[in-house]
């Protein structure tokens, strides 16, 4: 689990380094300009940073159904090279979904404006400055956006539902632990989504929502998770510094034992 909430803050940190350079360089200097191919690599990026973090969340969704479900298989089935593979088959997920869509915006001729009226490059925003026919466009990125919500929410909820089930039988001192462990988890998960789904649906009501709202949306999908995540997992940081003494071999016992015969011989 601990390999998770590493991985995942670490793509909270990729995420926001795609973007916040050249947004503060623009607060600071009004260096706000971007070319159309420096637009779509950032995008790219945003895109497949941000499509890997709900694959984390459901890997670490997973390692808590295998840790409270099967337990005593936990150690054979979640393993450095298991993770590892996960973690892999996740990137290259991401990438293939969101490869197409930045790929497709390509093919788009922009004759409208010059001024995206957001401070990070997304498809929406984009598209707003195309001419001619977008649909096709706009519909497969509409569509890669709600397979990759609904089948990892749905993933999710069938992983959390399979936990409640078995800590139901569970006796009470072990349904609290177990439950306990799940909660930063599900607050996170719900926060990621929540977000995602309000920035869509205010994208999709931009003619009666103001640019300001549209703007702050983005910075909430953006930016909440990774401000809120480290206070939520913070929590635990006693489990976690635990975890990382045991990783590296180090035994609190044997230690204060060597300090107290170095005592004794003093």
């Amino acid at each position: 689990m601990y390999h998770l909430i590493c991985l995942l803050f670490l793509v909270n940190l990729s995420c926001t380094t795609t973007f916040m350079p050249k947004f503060l360089l623009g607060l600071a200097f009004e260096l706000n300009q971007i070319t159309l191919d420096d637009c779509l690599v950032q995008m790219w990026f945003i895109y497949v940073i941000v499509t890997f973090e709900s694959t984390v969340i459901l890997l670490m969704a997973l390692d808590r159904y295998v840790a409270i479900c099967k337990p005593l298989r936990y150690h054979h089935i979640m393993t450095n090279r298991f993770l590892t593979q996960l973690t892999l088959a996740s990137l290259a997920r991401s990438v293939l979904l969101m490869t197409p869509i930045v790929y497709l915006d390509t093919t788009v001729k922009f004759c409208k404006s010059y001024v995206i009226l957001n401070f990070v490059c997304e498809n929406m925003g984009l598209l707003k400055l195309a001419c001619g026919d977008i649909s096709r466009v706009q519909a497969i990125g509409l569509v890669v956006r709600m397979v990759i919500t609904v089948v990892d929410g749905c993933l999710l909820l069938l992983s959390y539902l399979s936990i409640l089930h078995t800590t139901m039988f569970l006796l009470k001192q072990s349904r609290n632990k177990a439950l306990n462990t799940c909660s930063s988890h599900i607050i996170v998960a719900l926060m990621i989504y929540a977000s995602s789904v309000l920035s869509a649906l205010i994208y999709r009501l931009e003619t009666s929502v103001s640019v300001d709202i549209q703007n702050l949306t983005s910075a909430i999908y953006f930016l909440l998770p990774a401000t809120i995540n480290p206070i939520i997992y913070g929590v635990r940081v006693k489990e976690i510094w635990i975890s990382l003494q045991k990783m590296f071999g180090y035994k609190e016992g044997v230690n204060q034992n060597a300090h107290n015969m170095g005592h004794n011989n003093n």
